[in-house]
């Protein structure tokens, strides 16, 4: 799936409730305990952080997912087409950092 379509699917599954799309900030705040979920999980995964036992595994995957569903809907309810965004983004890396590492050998 592209993210114009994945855009179209969180809002339709938005739009099939009366409360529709929370305040920005509440979206932001969403992302925030998503984002930190997402370090928890890492920390474990990586870093010097133990589980707690009995604490059940996490799926790194889905915890990335539940990130990028956040902010496909704080870009659905400010109005942004991501992909038109990504896009940009990427001409972005491109121009200001092509030079910035060594390039692998052909």
């Amino acid at each position: 799936m592209d993210l114009t379509e994945a855009q179209r699917r969180v809002d339709a599954w938005i739009g099939q409730f009366e409360e529709g799309y929370w305040p920005p900030l509440a979206n932001l705040a969403r992302l925030t305990e998503e984002v930190g979920e997402l370090a928890r999980l890492m920390n474990h995964k990586f870093g010097p952080k133990t589980k707690k036992p009995g604490e059940p595994e996490q799926d790194l995957a889905l915890e990335l997912a539940d990130v990028l569903f956040v902010l496909l809907v704080i870009a659905n309810e400010q109005g942004i087409d991501l992909a038109e965004a990504l896009e940009r983004t990427l001409e972005k890396y491109r121009a200001r950092d092509s030079e910035r590492w060594v390039r692998k050998e052909e």
